[in-house]
């Protein structure tokens, strides 16, 4: 089986291609090839495995070549995020629509020119698709099928690559599922350009003994997941049937609707009070926002058919972040520095 993950070399598509290579199979077919494309190389631990291609570059440039190529299934990560969409509305018309019509159509050149079988493809749409208008009443809690009215360019593009597959499917040149991802937390590393990212920086950085400034109200409410649970449920996706996806329209992956207050006890629960005392609440106007047209909360029953159900609690997604980074391949012991 070969696969292409596009953001591979990300965080989560890094952690979706670890995930794949250690159960050496999907959908009953074993993985005998892994290609990764990305702006930025993969880690070095990917790099290494034998069954790991790597390509860099912009996957706008890539997708020519892609015409040609045969892939049993394809995972769509890759994205400029939400921040950095609303900073540069090119940036993210390019890196989120232009490049995944780029890659639909050669998808669909090898069905149409060279009669192959349509490829099954998992797009990670998002959470961002819903939002306030003055015309639709606004539910906060939103379901799959709750009417997508997004209030950022991110949530816009990714709501137009949401039809766009479900057309390209309905036309039988890909089997294409799109599953909206809830804000995914504890993200490693540095802060990226998400409006969402200080949800894991009032977690990461008071466990590595550095302050956090919190940009909105303890009482903002929203969905999110661990990375563990995301990835499982991506692959989750890929492989229910046509029949238990159920239509073309994508569905809701499981949240755990949760307080920014609710998430700071957590922390103290997990790490004690003096952990939680380096999150330090300072409003930005801007992020709090975009935050402000996002939905308090989220349902899954499409997902939970499928066997995929949220956290019980946020100290779970807190304990499995402390985890991780002490098995990481290149773990730095200054991830949880400030953990007594």
């Amino acid at each position: 089986m070969k696969l292409l993950i596009t953001g591979g070399g990300g965080f989560l598509g890094a952690r979706l291609a670890r995930t794949l290579l250690a159960r050496g199979e999907l959908a009953g077919k074993r993985i005998e090839h892994v290609v990764l494309t990305d702006i930025a190389p993969p880690p070095a631990d990917l790099v290494a495995d034998a069954r790991v291609e790597a390509r860099t570059g912009p996957l706008l440039a890539q997708t020519e070549a892609l015409k040609t190529e045969a892939f049993d299934g394809v995972f769509h990560l890759a994205s400029a995020v939400s921040g950095e969409c609303e900073a540069d509305f090119q940036l993210g018309m390019s890196s989120n629509l232009d490049s995944t019509r780029a890659l639909l159509d050669a998808l669909r050149h090898r069905v149409e020119k060279g009669g192959a079988a349509p490829t099954r493809m998992v797009f990670s749409s998002s959470v961002a698709v819903f939002g306030p208008d003055p015309a639709v009443p606004f539910p906060g809690i939103v379901a799959d099928d709750t009417l997508p009215t997004p209030q950022t360019s991110y949530g816009t593009q990714k709501l137009i690559c949401e039809h766009l597959i479900a057309d390209y499917t309905r036309k039988g040149f890909i089997d294409g599922r799109a599953a909206r991802l809830m804000t995914v937390t504890v993200r490693p590393g540095r802060p990226n350009g998400a409006a969402s990212s200080f949800f894991s920086g009032i977690i990461r950085e008071p466990l590595a003994g550095v302050e956090s400034i919190c940009p909105v109200s303890p009482d903002v409410s929203h969905p999110m997941s661990s990375p563990t649970y995301t990835v499982d449920g991506l692959i989750t996706v890929f492989e229910a049937s046509r029949e238990a996806f159920v239509g073309r329209t994508a569905l809701n992956l499981p949240g755990l609707n949760v307080r920014v207050a609710d998430m700071l006890d957590a922390l103290e629960e997990v790490a004690g009070p003096a952990v939680r005392a380096r999150v330090r609440f300072e409003r930005d106007e801007r992020i709090a926002g975009i935050v402000a047209n996002w939905p308090t909360g989220s349902t899954a029953a499409r997902a939970a058919r499928l066997g995929l159900h949220p956290h019980k609690n946020f100290a779970e997604i807190i304990r499995q972040y402390i985890e991780d980074c002490r098995k990481a391949p290149d773990a730095e012991q200054t991830s949880l520095k400030g953990l007594a």
